[in-house]
């Protein structure tokens, strides 16, 4: 999984996801040539990596040992982690929606790994427990409809998009479209908290630790669910309930853009060809799970902007992780925490090779990027289930 020697990164998880699905187990080698993955020695395996288009070398059992023996070795910043479930995978997204909209649905069909998708009502009927992995994406928690209201409150998807969510809320017992998405939220935690898997992206990330931190208190302005906002309710914020941001200032005006100060798209004075973030180096032995989700062919890695582009340093909790930043801009662009027996990974941007997608943009074709690193972390994050765990130590 070298930069060198690996034509197509992206299908190789999914041909590690497939074999994984063929119940036999895979190991993952951490930080050896680019995060390689050592899997059993068959034809059938084989076949399907020429199939898919995906590099491969074959070892004998005595150069196998002897990379395991290197790997183990205390001088060396490597560790191989057993993969033992394919995990299931669920994408929670509205009926309907273009699968292209939402780069981790395109990476997932690109890879050939299965998921399926859920929504409102069957994250509020439990249905979550059903799956070990969950992706969010461009769902605004708050019930402000994505702040997208200045600039596209005429337009008929908007207008249609406000109407469904109404109805969907309606039909499920609740009087406003915030109240029902809290309420999701609310599952969303409970299903983190027991164990589950939850990876977010672009609003989701902070659309989702807004709605927890507000839990009792309206922030939508009448446009958005036909009363006023409550009187001073930043002081109302309880930063407690969230996963991963403190100390965050709400964006009032519904005119802008913006849901809060823990988004940096505003604040960024970086230019497109210059846009970059580095991967933190963690202890493989020592912090396997950081390291998993880090796994790459290169630690510096293409911006790419979002409705929320990344986070403010200062502003995320101190037991959160930074995973990727851009120390000079004081942004993080990737983070992980532990939330009671789960796990969430936060990722700013909307699509890694799209770099400023709007609404109507064509699909990215993956064809065009299979080696893209920005797509990697995602499927680092989608593999992360399958590890047998070991204890964090630090």
């Amino acid at each position: 999984m070298d930069a060198e020697s690996q034509k197509n990164h992206l299908k190789a998880y999914g041909i590690t996801y497939w074999t994984l699905e063929k119940q036999m187990k895979v190991k993952w080698l951490l930080n050896y040539r680019g995060g390689s993955f050592l899997l059993p020695d068959s034809e059938e395996i084989k076949r399907e990596c020429q199939i898919r288009g995906v590099s491969f070398e074959t070892l004998s059992n005595a150069k196998a040992e002897s990379i395991l023996e290197e790997i183990s070795s205390p001088s060396k910043n490597m560790e191989a982690v057993v993969l033992e479930k394919a995990p299931k995978i669920a994408v929670y997204t509205p009926k309907g929606k273009l699968p292209w909209d939402d780069a981790v649905t395109m990476v997932l069909t690109y890879a050939e790994i299965p998921y399926e998708t859920v929504y409102d009502e069957e994250v509020l009927n439990d249905a979550l427990l059903l799956y070990d992995w969950l992706h969010l994406h461009h769902e605004d928690f708050t019930g402000q409809y994505g702040k997208f209201y200045a600039n596209y409150r005429t337009s008929a998807w908007y207008i249609d998009e406000k109407k469904e969510a109404e109805a969907l809320a309606a039909k499920l017992g609740f009087a406003k479209v915030s109240e029902e998405k809290l309420a999701v939220s609310l599952k969303i935690r409970d299903y983190v908290i027991g164990g589950g898997f939850m990876f977010a992206m672009c609003s989701a990330t902070d659309s989702f630790d807004i709605a927890l931190s507000a839990e009792g208190v309206d922030i939508c302005e009448p446009m958005f669910d036909g009363d006023a906002s409550e009187a001073n309710y930043q002081s109302k914020i309880n930063y407690n309930k969230t996963f991963a941001f403190k100390d965050f200032t709400l964006e009032r005006n519904p005119l802008v853009y913006e849901f809060s100060s823990i988004d940096m798209t505003q604040k960024r004075q970086i230019p497109k060809m210059t846009d970059y973030f580095t991967l933190m180096d963690f202890s493989a032995k020592w912090d396997p799970i950081p390291t998993m989700l880090c796994q790459n062919h290169t630690a510096l890695v293409k911006g790419f902007m979002g409705q929320t582009t990344s986070f403010t340093r200062d502003q995320i909790k101190s037991n959160v992780l930074i995973l990727g930043e851009n120390k000079t801009n004081g942004e993080a662009k990737y983070i992980h925490g532990i939330k009671g027996k789960g796990f969430f990974t936060f990722y700013g941007g909307h699509d890694p090779e799209d770099y400023t997608h709007k609404v109507g943009d064509p699909k990215t074709e993956l064809d065009l990027y299979p080696t893209s690193p920005g797509y990697r972390l995602i499927l680092n994050n989608v593999l992360f289930p399958a590890a047998r765990k070991k204890k964090q130590k630090t």
